[in-house]
């Protein structure tokens, strides 16, 4: 449960209070950078447009694999369910398989690595 409470502060950012604005996290700045997007919209109670959609899909995929978290875990990130999170996982890997998305996702994954390997597993 300790690992789970490291990755809430240190992936997803501050939680939302009453009267607060929440801090976007290093995971979320970095994929909205290179998605073009604002931070906030990543963990958005809706959908939003198909281009956040994908940020958030790319940085749940990101979690899981960069940082190692469940399903589950990542899923809970971004106020989704785990399957929303299994779902995301396939589609990004689909999607590797074109060189742009890939040489973007590598990108992402470069600059989340110190903030990885400083994450306890």
């Amino acid at each position: 449960m300790e690992n789970v409470s490291f990755a809430r502060s240190s992936v997803s950012g501050a939680t939302q209070a009453r009267g607060t604005v929440r801090t976007p996290s290093p995971l979320a700045v970095i994929v909205a950078e290179a998605f073009d997007i604002c931070a906030l919209d990543l963990a958005g109670a809706t959908r939003g447009c198909a281009k956040v959609a994908l940020a958030r899909q790319a940085a749940m995929y990101l979690a899981r694999v960069s940082f190692g978290l469940t399903l589950s875990q990542a899923a809970s990130l971004f106020e989704r369910d785990r399957t929303t999170a299994a779902y995301a996982c396939r589609v990004i890997e689909d999607r590797r398989d074109d060189p742009g998305f890939d040489a973007l996702l590598a990108a992402i994954e470069a600059r989340l690595a110190p903030t990885a390997q400083a994450f306890p597993q």
